[in-house]
C-alpha cells in the first residue's frame, strides 16, 4: 500500500472519530450512575479570570478542543495524502509528528479511554506510522 492512500485512510478514520467524539463525549446513560457528579460539575460557579464557569464548561471545552484537534489532523493527512512522493519525502518530520502525537493518544486511550476509541485511535496510528515510514522511502 502506498502512503497516500494511508493518509487519505487516516483522514477519514479521523473525521469518524470527530464526528463520534463530539457527539457522543457529553453523553450520560443513567446507568453509569454519573447523574450527581454531572449535575455538581453544571451547577457549580466560580471566578476564572473574570468568567463565570463551571467544571461543566471546562469539560465542554476541552472536549470541544479534542474535536478541533480532530478534525485539523484529518484536513493535515488529506493534505499529506494529495503531495508528490518527492514532496512527502521533504516532509517526513511532519509527517513522523502526527505519527508520534497518534501515539500518545492511543496510548491515552488506552489508559483512560475504551474500546471505540482505542480502535480508533489504534487503526489511525497503524495508518500514520506506516504512511511516514513510506514516505521517508520515497526519497
Amino acid at each position: 500500500m502506498k502512503a497516500p492512500i494511508l493518509y487519505r485512510i487516516s483522514s477519514v478514520l479521523l473525521v469518524l472519530f470527530a464526528a463520534g467524539h463530539t457527539f457522543g463525549f457529553r453523553q450520560n446513560n443513567p446507568a453509569w450512575g454519573a447523574d450527581a457528579v454531572l449535575g455538581l460539575m453544571r451547577s457549580v460557579h466560580f471566578d476564572a479570570q473574570g468568567f463565570s464557569r463551571t467544571y461543566w464548561d471546562f469539560f465542554s471545552a476541552f472536549g470541544l478542543f479534542f474535536s478541533v484537534f480532530l478534525l485539523f489532523a484529518a484536513v493535515l493527512a488529506w493534505l499529506l495524502g494529495g503531495l508528490a512522493g518527492e514532496t512527502l519525502a521533504r516532509l517526513r518530520s511532519i509527517a513522523w509528528a502526527l505519527a508520534i502525537c497518534f501515539v500518545a493518544v492511543t496510548a491515552l486511550s488506552w489508559r483512560y479511554a475504551f474500546t471505540t476509541p482505542i480502535v480508533f485511535s489504534t487503526l489511525i496510528t497503524a495508518c500514520l506510522i506506516a504512511a511516514a515510514w513510506l514516505s521517508a522511502k520515497t526519497s
